[in-house]
């Protein structure tokens, strides 16, 4: 394998990532406050879905962003209503929102435009274009220093290094601010959290809005990536990302190794459809179901002990 291929491979990783982590940071935010949000993957198609669609009509996929955004944010008004203000379980709220999501998806699309659920194709100002940071070009040719700036880090699109950017600042958000104190707080021990005169409903459905917005931006980059939505795109990235959120510990920047290791498996499995190992070939489904794999790997434990939130999955009663 040589450097080229190795970079190639590298920068596939990266755009594969981007939605993991985006949405492995809203499951973060979400499940810190003590609220598991198994509906990330209703949010991701939602966002999707609005965001493909507004930019096909308008042209502009920033305003299909704002319309994925709030498609999300939508999804997560509805999961807080159900398990926060009405104190349902969180788990059924969130499995109910990912089936309402992917047939009302299918049946809006075909409604739309006709297209069997999908949306029309995205091209032009309707995609994000990549960004070539400075001197990129320049650079280009400088042995090894070169390609893999122009390659790796540069040429990527806006949704990528803001998502990257989200990492420190969801970090410093969380362990650096009031906000981030009292909303992990909440996930420990609300009781305390509302005896101090912290609103715990608000403090939770203040993360389920910020997990909204990074779906958001999650699904516009599916829609984006693809040129369009089409039926069941997400293809349970949303429960990949539950299982990176697992292997990540609850952390920001734990969350970036672990969204990275699944894309670069996914990369891999993108690639490499068969491999050779003497006579034994590799079947492409097994190359394609890597991904997965790790995921039952890491749910299952094999990983070491991870210890979510204290108060994850239980709805607030305020003692009288």
């Amino acid at each position: 394998m040589d450097y080229a291929t190795i970079l190639q491979i590298l920068d596939s990783t990266v755009r594969l990532a981007t939605p993991l982590l985006l949405t492995c940071l809203a499951g973060l935010f979400s499940e810190r406050a003590g609220v598991v949000d198994i509906g990330l993957e209703g949010k991701l198609l939602a966002a999707a879905f609005m965001s493909g669609a507004a930019a096909a009509v308008t042209g502009s996929i920033w305003l299909g962003l704002l319309a994925g955004i709030a498609a999300s944010m939508a999804f997560s008004m509805l999961h807080g209503l159900a398990s926060i203000t009405f104190k349902g379980d969180q788990l059924i709220s969130g499995v109910a929102l990912n089936f309402l999501a992917a047939g009302l998806t299918v049946v809006i699309g075909q409604s739309w435009f006709q297209l069997g659920g999908r949306t029309p194709p995205l091209t032009g100002n309707g995609r994000f274009e990549a960004w070539n940071l400075p001197f990129a070009e320049k650079l280009a040719d400088v042995p090894f220093i070169g390609p893999l700036y122009y390659e790796l880090i540069s040429g990527h699109t806006a949704l990528t290094y803001i998502a990257i950017a989200c990492v420190p600042l969801s970090w410093w958000v969380l362990y650096r601010t009031r906000f981030g104190l009292r909303l992990r707080a909440v996930g420990e021990n609300p009781s305390a959290v509302d005896t101090a005169g912290v609103s715990v409903v608000r403090m939770r459905y203040a993360s389920l809005i910020i997990a909204g917005v990074l779906c958001g931006m999650a699904g516009t980059y599916l829609a984006s990536l693809a040129a369009g939505f089409v039926k069941d795109m997400s293809a349970g990235r949303g429960y990949i990302a539950l299982a990176a959120l697992i292997f990540a510990k609850w952390r920001p920047w734990y969350a970036l190794s672990a969204t990275l290791l699944f894309g670069f498996l996914e990369a891999i499995g993108n690639r490499y459809q068969s491999i050779s190992l003497g006579d034994f070939v590799i079947p492409v489904q097994f190359m394609q179901a890597l991904p997965y794999i790790l995921t039952v790997i890491i749910l299952a434990g094999f990983v070491g002990k991870a210890i979510p939130p204290r108060a994850g999955g239980q709805p607030y009663v305020k003692e009288r």
